[in-house]
C-alpha cells in the first residue's frame, strides 16, 4: 500500500518520541523525562522486513487542559489519528492506567483505524505483571515492551507491516501502454499549490483563496506539454466547515507525504515572500530519502520588492545552504499567478524525471569512473590498500550504483561522496538523489 502512515499517539511522557527513534532506527526526535517535549511533529520513514512506511510522532495528548500548546496538540493528534492507517498507542506501565490514558482510549475506540496498545517501560518481569492491567482497556492487540532497549519492538514491527497490503498500483499510460511519469505539487499552505495546478490547466479545477489550507484532497490531472504527457498530483479540494480550526501546517505535511509516495517527481513550492522554512527543510529531506526526484518552485518572486542583480542568485545559494548536502537540485523562480515561467518548471520536472530513469551501460560507467578513482584513490585504511575494480550500476527505481572493491566496508563516507560528486558531473543526475553501495569483489 503506497504511502502507509502509522501515528504514535499516547499521553505526555510516555515514550512516544524513544519508540519513533527506535522504529526509525535513529535519534531524531527530542527526548528527555519533561513531559510535553515534543510539541513539533516529526515525521520519519521506517523498513522492517522490506515494507516501508511512514512513522508521525505526535505530542502528548491531553484532553481536558486550556494550556494553548496542549489544546495545539491534541488537535495535531486528532489529525493524525484521521490521517494514519494504523495508530501506535503508548502507555506507560510504571504509572498504571491514568485518565488520560483513558481519555485518549476513549478517542481511539470512535476511530475506525486498527489500534495497537503498546504497554512501554517493560523492561523486567515486575513490570511485565503490571502491564497486565492494561488488557482492561480492551484492544484487541496489546504489546509490551521497552523502547529504550528494544525489547518487543519486532514483534509490534510484525504486526504493522501485517497491515500493509501489496497492491497493484493503477497506473495511467500513454496510448503505447507506457507508464505516466506523475508529478506532485507539493508545499506549505498558502504556498500557491493550487494557483499553479489552475495556471498549468487553466481553469478553475481547484479553489483558491487567501485563507491557508483550502486544499484537502488530492487531485490527478492529466496533462499534456510539448509533446510530453504526465499527470499532476496536487492536493486540492474544499476545506470542511468543521475543520476551519484545524492545525493546517501539520495537515499539509501528512498530505504532501501522501503525494510524495505516489510520484515520481515532487516540485516543492517555496513562497518567496518567506524563504525556506524548517516544515520546507523537512519535506524536502522526506521526499529525497524516498528517493524521488525534487524540483524546487520559488513562487511569488514578483512579490519579491528590491530585486537587484544577484537577488535570484543569493536567494538560491542561501536555500541550497539550508537543504544541504543534497543540493544538485535545479530552481526556477516562477510567478503562478502571473504564469511567469511555469512551463519552465514543468520542463525541469520532466528533465529530473528523465536523469531519474537514466541508466549508464556498464562499460562507459566504468570506463570514466575507474579513471577518477585512479586518480584519486581510496585512502589507505590499516597500513592496506583499497582497490576499487569494478562498478555497476543496480537496476532500482532510485538511480542506484555497486562499487566492488576488495575491503568494501574500509571506505568512508567522505570517499562515497566524492565517488556521488564525479557520477553527477559526469552523467547528469540533477535533482535525483543517488544510492551508493560498496560491495565485495
Amino acid at each position: 500500500m503506497a504511502g502507509f502512515t502509522v501515528a504514535i499517539v499516547g499521553r505526555p511522557n510516555v515514550g512516544k518520541s524513544t519508540l519513533f527513534n527506535r522504529l526509525l532506527e535513529q535519534r531524531k526526535a527530542i527526548v528527555d523525562d519533561q513531559s510535553g517535549v515534543t510539541r513539533d511533529r516529526q515525521y520519519g520513514i521506517a523498513d522492517w522486513n522490506g515494507k516501508i512506511f511512514n512513522v508521525i510522532d505526535t505530542g502528548g495528548f491531553v484532553a481536558r487542559s486550556e494550556d494553548v500548546f496542549e489544546r495545539e496538540i491534541r488537535k495535531q493528534v486528532q489529525i493524525a489519528i484521521e490521517e494514519a492507517d494504523l495508530i501506535l498507542f503508548v502507555c506507560d506501565t510504571t504509572t498504571g492506567i491514568t485518565l488520560q490514558d483513558e481519555d485518549m482510549a476513549d478517542v481511539l475506540r470512535r476511530s475506525t483505524k486498527p489500534v495497537l496498545l503498546v504497554v512501554n517501560k517493560v523492561d523486567n518481569q515486575e513490570r511485565a505483571l503490571y502491564a497486565t492491567e492494561f488488557y482492561s482497556l480492551g484492544f484487541e492487540k496489546t504489546f509490551l515492551l521497552s523502547s529504550i532497549s528494544g525489547s518487543g519492538t519486532g514483534e509490534v514491527l510484525d504486526e504493522v507491516v501485517l497491515h500493509i497490503k501489496d497492491e497493484e498500483e493503477a497506473t495511467e499510460t500513454d496510448k503505447d501502454g507506457n507508464p505516466l511519469p506523475k508529478f506532485a505539487i507539493i508545499g506549505q499552505p498558502n504556498a500557491g499549490k493550487s494557483t499553479l495546478l489552475n495556471a498549468l490547466i487553466n481553469q478553475e479545477r481547484t479553489i483558491v483563496s487567501d485563507i491557508a489550507g483550502t486544499t484537502r484532497d488530492t487531485i490527478h490531472t492529466h496533462y499534456k506539454l510539448f509533446g510530453k504527457e504526465f499527470v499532476l498530483i496536487d492536493t486540492a479540494g474544499i476545506r470542511k466547515k468543521k475543520n476551519v480550526h484545524e492545525d493546517l501546517e501539520f495537515y499539509s505535511v501528512i498530505r504532501a507525504i501522501r503525494a510524495m509516495d505516489e510520484a515520481d517527481v515532487c516540485m516543492l513550492l517555496i513562497d518567496a515572500q518567506n524563504g525556506v522554512t524548517a516544515q520546507d527543510v523537512s519535506i524536502f529531506s522526506l521526499a529525497a530519502r524516498k528517493g524521488k526526484g525534487i524540483v524546487l518552485l520559488v513562487n511569488k518572486w514578483d512579490l519579491v520588492v528590491k530585486k537587484e542583480t544577484n537577488t535570484a542568485r543569493d536567494f538560491e545559494k542561501e536555500m541550497k545552504e539550508k537543504l544541504a548536502p543534497f543540493t544538485d537540485v535545479p530552481v526556477v523562480f516562477i510567478s503562478a499567478l502571473d504564469k511567469t515561467r511555469i512551463f519552465q518548471g514543468m520542463e525541469k520536472a520532466i528533465e529530473v524525471y528523465e536523469n531519474r530513469n537514466k541508466r549508464v551501460p556498464t562499460s562507459v560507467l566504468n570506463e570514466i569512473m575507474l579513471r577518477e578513482i585512479e586518480r584519486y584513490p581510496v585512502p589507505i585504511t590499516r597500513g592496506f590498500a583499497i582497490r576499487i575494480k569494478f562498478v555497476q550500476q543496480i537496476p532500482t527505481a532510485v538511480p542506484s550504483f555497486a562499487f566492488f572493491s576488495n575491503h568494501p566496508d574500509s571506505i568512508k563516507e567522505p570517499y562515497k561522496n566524492f565517488l556521488e560528486n564525479k557520477l553527477r558531473s559526469h552523467f547528469n543526475f540533477s535533482g535525483v538523489p543517488l544510492r551508493i553501495f560498496m560491495r565485495k569483489k
